[in-house]
Order: structure tokens, then sequence, then C-alpha cells
């Protein structure tokens, strides 16, 4: 028994050394979510037609534009690179950021193993900056693992994947440094994202956030110009119902409370009797809209959106712009000195309600175009302001604020972006001219 328990003794202690050396301790929870996710982060190349069209033989932006449509003579074209990672490796989907394949005429998709795909644009969403793309003829591809973005600590360790300048695959690592933070980005995206330090540059849009465990928790979207070390990136929860919107129906359904109100001045500011010009006084709460349904009156002053205070009718919009219908709206609302807390449910408009805003708000109304873009005044209501502007019957709307109009769901959007505005820029062709005009409310 004694030699049996000392000879397992020595065994011990002769193979010890050989299972510690064998046990590589650098490999750490980072390096083992690198290596489970990498698979499945992709370079996004774009193909886009630059501003200038065709180019000419002569290589002078001035006499490019008397080549466009000359047999022989190539588009002027650009590419712009991205990132983007498999949410769903049998359908060979890729999530991605809007701005990285806006306007694309191609799209190449390339995986760490040095495979290649043409794409195509399932939905896309710019409010949202987010972009779903479907590879052609991909199949069983390495897909990435769903986290929750609604458990995430400030200061946990966060790791980037992407394509920054090119360089494929690079790794940064970080911290959570904060959440909910508001912007808007260049991109047009609103709302509450992740805020990190981990290391997010040009290239690396549309890439994959991770946490410790490999798992998605958010998609990378901006950067801050001004400073270093702080990126931002959009939740995934949010982008998970985003996803589901656009493969169902190809967009994002766009919503509101049924809201319209105004900028506090300092008569206004003195009869309400509050100490500063911020918040929005609710002008007019639609009939059978939330902001109705939950007892908001004309009158009302809105102080707070989810927690943040409200500077104004802009502010107020960028808030909601970063709200799904699936999410709660929390306003605060003052009303004769008293304030009270209101939650509500957005609501989905259709297209059929926004023509009827149009109409009742800036007199006209709109048919879609069967080509060339834009949409087509059909009525003018007399002693409205598209009246009063010059608006004609057959004149048609190319853009409306800084939306271009291509289809209902883009009027739709542009409606709801500028409805509150006391002038609304549009872009009108009549006959065979452009013109810029000013709707003023």
């Amino acid at each position: 028994m004694y030699r049996t328990a000392l000879a397992l003794l020595v065994a011990l202690f002769v193979l010890f050394p050989a299972l510690h050396a064998k046990a590589d301790h650098r490999r750490t929870p980072v390096v083992q979510a690198v290596e489970s996710v990498s698979p499945s982060v992709v370079n996004i190349t774009v193909v886009k037609e630059a501003q200038g069209g065709a180019r000419s033989p002569f290589g002078d932006p001035f006499f490019d534009q008397f080549f466009k449509g000359f047999p022989g003579v190539q588009p002027r074209q650009s590419q712009s690179l991205g990132s983007g990672v498999i949410i769903d490796g049998a359908k060979a989907l890729v999530l991605t950021n809007a701005h990285v394949v806006a306007k694309g005429n191609s799209i190449t998709v390339r995986l760490n193993d040095g495979r290649e795909f043409q794409a195509d644009l399932v939905g896309s969403d710019p409010d949202f900056d987010l972009a779903v793309l479907k590879l052609r003829k991909g199949h069983d591809l390495p897909q990435v693992a769903m986290g929750d973005s609604d458990d995430i600590y400030i200061g946990e360790t966060v790791i980037a994947i992407g394509n920054p300048f090119g360089y494929s695959h690079t790794v940064t690592t970080g911290v959570v440094s904060a959440l909910n933070r508001p912007m808007k980005t260049n991109a047009g995206a609103y709302g509450s994202f992740i805020q990190t330090d981990a290391a997010i540059n040009p290239g690396n849009s549309g890439g994959p956030l991770l946490n410790i465990n490999g798992k998605l928790i958010g998609i990378n979207t901006a950067i801050h110009a001004r400073a270093e070390g702080i990126g931002f990136a959009i939740p995934i929860n949010k982008a998970k119902y985003v996803i589901n919107e656009l493969l169902n129906t190809g967009h994002v359904a766009p919503i509101w409370l049924g809201i319209f109100g105004q900028d506090l001045d300092q008569p206004t500011a003195r009869y309400f009797n509050l100490k500063s010009l911020d918040g929005m006084l609710v002008a007019e709460a639609m009939s059978g809209t939330p902001a109705a349904n939950g007892g908001i009156q004309p009158g009302d002053i809105v102080l707070g959106f989810n927690g943040r205070k409200i500077s104004g009718k802009d502010d107020y919009m960028t808030q909601l712009f970063g709200i799904t219908q699936k999410e709660k709206v929390k306003l605060v609302v003052q009303r004769e000195g008293k304030r009270r807390t209101v939650t509500l449910s957005p609501q989905a408009i259709d297209k059929t309600t926004a023509l009827d805003l149009v109409r009742l708000r800036w007199g006209f109304e709109l048919v879609d175009r069967n080509s060339g873009g834009g949409a087509e005044v059909t009525t003018v209501i007399s002693g409205s302001p598209a009246d009063k502007l010059g608006l004609q019957r057959g004149d048609v709307i190319h853009q409306i604020g800084n939306r271009r109009l291509s289809s209902g769901m883009d009027l739709l959007n542009a409606f709801l972006r500028n409805r509150m505005q006391k002038t609304v820029l549009m872009r009108v062709q009549r006959g065979r001219g452009f013109y810029h005009v000013r709707l003023t409310l």
C-alpha cells in the first residue's frame, strides 16, 4: 500500500511539469473571444458612382460633364470600405451600417478565410444606420452569437473587430465608458449608443462590439471627430428589432407620438413660470395618437424624454428618431406648474396618414411616380402654404429637407422629420427646371 502510494506521488511529480507546460495562460478570454468570432467578421467593399458622373478621356472634371452617356466613356467610380458581421450563417445574412453600403452599385464581402461573395441589399434604414445584406451562393457560414445589450456593465471589457483603414480583421479592446449616450451621426443615426474607448476608426463601421464572452452586444457606428478614445456602437437589442423589420418588410416602420410642438421663447417661458427656455410647448396632440390617449394637451410643456432634458423641438425629434415601436417613451410634462411622468407606446404611422397630414399641414397632395424619382403634385389647396408658395399641379418634388423622395416611405419619413419646422426646404422640378424653394408654415 505504501509502495503504491509512493509510486503515484512520483508519477504525479514527473507529469506535473509537462501538464503545466501545455497550459497556455496567454489564451485569455479576449483571445478566445477573438478566435471564436473572427470567422464571422467580414470586410465589405462597396463600389459607388462618384459625383461628377462619367469620366472624359481628358481626366478633367470640366470636360467630364459633357461625356455622360457617350459610348465607351466609363462612369466615375469610387470605393468605400467597411466591416460587417454574419448574423445567420445558414441564410448568409450580414449586419452592417447603412452608410457603409449607401448608394452602392456593387457590394463585395470577404471573409477572414479569404472567400469572397457578391452581396445583395435586403434592407437598410439610415435613421438607425443599419443594413442587412445577403451573400449570393453563401451557405453554412460561421455566425456570431447574439448577446444582450440590456445586460451591460459600465467598465466591463469589450472587443471591437473591424477593418480600419483597410487593415483587415484588426482587434482592439477597451471598456464600456457609458450607456444610453444620445447623439446624431453624420450618417443620420440618432438615439442611445454604447460609448466605448476601444479604438474605432474609419473602416470599423459596421463591425461587431463584443463582450468578454464573445457575444455580440453592439454594432460599431461612429467615432467622435474631435477626440481620441471615444467610440459609439448601436445596442444589439435595438438592432434585433431593426433586423426583424428589414427582413420582413425591407424597411423600419416610422413611429410618432402624435405631438406637434414649438420652441419656447422668453414671453412663453415667463407665462409658464419657467426658469429657462428648455422644453417644448405642445401645440397639438392629434386625436387617437399615443399622446392624446395619454392625456397630453395643447399648452403642456415637455421637459424630459426617457430621463433626459429636452432643450427644444429639435432635441425632442432627435430623441424620438432613436426609438423603435417596441420601446416605451417616458415624457416629463408640466401643466399649470405641476410635473408628471407619462409613459407612452410609440405608434407606427402609415403612408395614408402621412399624406393626409401633408394635405392638412402643408396644403398639397402627392402621388408616387413610376419612374424618374420624386412625387408628383396632384392638388394644391387654395390659401394653403403650398398655394402661397406658388406650387402647381404637375410639379415634381424630389427632396424635402435632406430626404430624397423615391417612394411613399421616403415621403412619410420626410414629413415626420420636418413636420414641426416653420420653413421646409424642398427641391422641386417644373418642366425641365429644378428649383430649391422654402415652404413657410
